[in-house]
């Protein structure tokens, strides 16, 4: 096992032995179907602490050839499915966080130069024979047309490069196109699948990653319920912790997902894990999500003030619904045409929720409420 290369199930069963952990296994019969189609690639943005590192975890060791996995998965509702085992542990996983990179480096060719060596030197080290060169796609193919082993990889925080280089178009356009020639077409791909907080970035009308299925807190479909609490997961947890269930809905309902399942939509009403979580084990109610995501970051784009900005948070502050477009979004932090813009970054990174049918806005819940209450002092 390496770091990047087959890492094995560590973090999960990590996950497993947590005082709480939710079953989300299903998600893996959603990217079993997918697998080696033209629908491989998968896109989930979701807001942070809503279970995105979990579920990369949770694949990694599933799909990673390395280790046998099945220990972890024979009491989860994936061990129901007839395909559990014919995927099981049969693949070449590459799992990367992004931001570790980021972090480490100071210009976007030193984190892809950094990325690329790490990557092909646990590649070379698995498979000596296979790899003559320093080029990572060239490696993978010549890995892949020896073993006919597919690679299953998951990429975390993708999009950390759009909110640290938020001006920096160059940087943002080098490493989309890094991405675009690692796993465009390329037949080494079972499955890419990728997580962070924003939708993929938009440049103009077209996406230099147009392969993806995204499936975002705007249009989440089929990935609803596999990020967030639903509320019959958070009813069990009450009684197992014996909390008051609609003390626990005021503070952390709110987020409106809509799928569609059997032709039939439907709706589900995802809660903070983070938040819930952390009530269910203190016994306390309060702002918890807050730790990570500050008021302060909220205020600035409060203070922007597009077209009345201002006064549509007074009016949901009062308990009132939004119209906006989502559509003009171009998927960034700085790039804002108007008040739909700032409103839907506000939907992705877990202040509002989207009400599909309706097209509109709201605070989701108390938690979400004292956030925007604190910023009170902007509207005047």
């Amino acid at each position: 096992m390496g770091s990047y290369l087959n890492p094995g199930g560590g973090l999960f069963r990590a996950c497993r032995r947590s005082k709480i952990y939710v079953d989300k296994s299903n998600l893996i019969t959603k990217t079993n179907e997918v697998l080696g189609t033209e629908q491989r690639f998968v896109c989930v943005s979701r807001p942070r602490r809503f279970g995105k590192s979990m579920a990369a975890n949770m694949l990694a060791a599933y799909y990673g050839r390395d280790e046998n996995a099945e220990n972890l998965f024979v009491d989860l509702k994936i061990s129901a499915d007839p395909d559990f085992r014919t995927h099981l542990n049969q693949y070449d996983v590459i799992r990367i966080n992004v931001q570790e990179f980021l972090s480490a480096s100071e210009s976007m060719d030193e984190m892809l130069s950094m990325l690329q060596k790490r990557l092909l030197h646990e590649l070379k080290s698995q498979y000596p024979d296979y790899i003559d060169g320093d080029y990572l796609v060239f490696a993978m193919k010549d890995v892949f047309s020896h073993t006919r082993h597919p690679f299953v990889i998951l990429i975390d925080e993708w999009d950390c490069v759009f909110r640290e280089f938020k001006q920096n178009t160059d940087a943002q356009k080098k490493y989309l196109d890094f991405l675009r020639a690692w796993l465009k077409d390329q037949e080494y791909v079972a499955l890419a699948y990728m997580t962070g907080i924003l939708p993929i970035k938009k440049y103009g009308s077209h996406s230099a990653l147009n392969m993806f299925t995204e499936y975002s807190m705007t249009n989440p479909r089929e990935m609803a319920e596999f990020f967030g609490f639903t509320e019959n997961e958070v009813k069990i947890l009450c009684t197992q912790y014996n909390r008051n269930f609609q003390e626990t809905q005021a503070w952390y309902d709110g987020y409106e997902l809509v799928a569609m399942e059997n032709s039939q939509q439907k709706v589900y009403s995802m809660y903070s894990p983070k938040s819930v979580v952390d009530a269910m084990l203190s016994g306390v109610f309060d702002n918890y999500w807050n730790q990570t995501e500050t008021y302060e970051a909220l205020k600035v784009y409060i203070h922007l003030n597009f077209d009345g900005l201002k006064d549509a948070v007074i009016r949901m502050l009062a308990g009132d619904k939004v119209q906006i477009n989502t559509g003009t979004f171009s998927n960034d932090m700085t790039t804002f045409q108007g008040m739909d813009d700032v409103l839907t970054l506000l939907v992705h990174l877990g202040y509002l929720s989207y009400h599909w049918p309706d097209r509109t806005v709201t605070i989701p819940n108390k938690e979400m409420y004292k956030c925007f209450n604190k910023t009170a002092h902007l509207y005047h």
